[in-house]
């Protein structure tokens, strides 16, 4: 389970350098929207001979392009996984996964098409994660970057992910840099929905999105209390001495919380 996704640009010598030391969970080499047209080919070079060593995502350019052609040429077989940007369609996944059998893939909705087709988007196999594209997403629809004004689409793909068995979907990236609180108030509002995990765009970031998805010793004294009062109770339901009443649901979710746990080292 990864709290957080760092996303480092294929064509730059330095950040290429650093990106694997800096605390994330998971990290996200991009060929697509931080590199500019001329330096596709030099990032394609640059992030292939990386993979060599570290293990990591790499976001491609839009599925049926040249460019992502050509990116999947360079990089699949070395890819630990594939995020594919702007996805609209089952037959957008497939292209993609046609030219990289056997990774994972995070499909990126970023548009009105991509929320409307995500169930679809979701069943393709190989897909792992969906996950919300919010600064294209915006431009889409017109909106602002509130989190009231995403509440649909984020809880869309959260039915959608767990119609398809997928793991919860990915959040967003917080653009602004300087702002700690208002990082801390969009992750914590995903999370609530059903997200897990969330990309990040600068180290400063890491912090706060392994707080808010990591489950506190509240939460872990929570689950356990459940669950050794269900077990006692032999899978009956019981109401525990808080006044909570615990069955089957509210056993799985304790389960899951411990799982969650587990995986992330709490």
């Amino acid at each position: 389970m990864d709290r957080s996704y760092l996303f480092a640009p294929g064509h730059n010598a330095k950040l290429l350098g650093k990106v694997f030391t800096a605390g994330a969970d998971a990290v996200m080499l991009d060929l697509e929207d931080a590199v500019p047209p001329e330096a596709k080919a030099t990032a394609r070079a640059m992030v292939a001979q990386v993979l060599v060593d570290h293990p990591a995502w790499v976001r491609v350019n839009a599925a049926r392009s040249d460019w992502c052609a050509a990116d999947l040429d360079a990089v699949a077989e070395r890819a630990h996984g594939i995020r594919i940007p702007k996805v609209e369609s089952a037959e957008d996944v497939r292209w993609v996964t046609d030219r990289a059998p056997g990774r994972p893939i995070i499909c990126a909705i970023e548009s009105a098409r991509g929320v409307l087709a995500a169930q679809e988007i979701a069943s393709v196999p190989g897909v792992k994660h969906l996950a919300m594209g919010g600064v294209d997403l915006q431009r889409d629809l017109s909106t602002t970057g509130g989190n009231l004004q995403t509440l649909y689409v984020r809880s869309h793909l959260v039915l959608a992910s767990r119609a398809a068995g997928l793991e919860p979907p990915i959040d967003s990236v917080y653009p602004r840099l300087d702002d700690p609180a208002g990082l801390r108030e969009q992750a914590e509002f995903a999370h609530s929905l059903g997200f897990f995990g969330k990309s990040a765009i600068h180290p400063g970031q890491l912090p706060v999105l392994h707080e808010v998805f990591t489950p506190t010793t509240d939460d872990i004294s929570w689950a356990q209390t459940v669950l050794d009062a269900f077990a006692a109770a032999d899978g009956e339901a019981l109401r525990l001495p808080s006044g909570e009443f615990v069955d089957l649901p509210v056993a799985d979710r304790a389960r899951r919380v411990l799982q969650i746990a587990g995986a992330t080292g709490s």
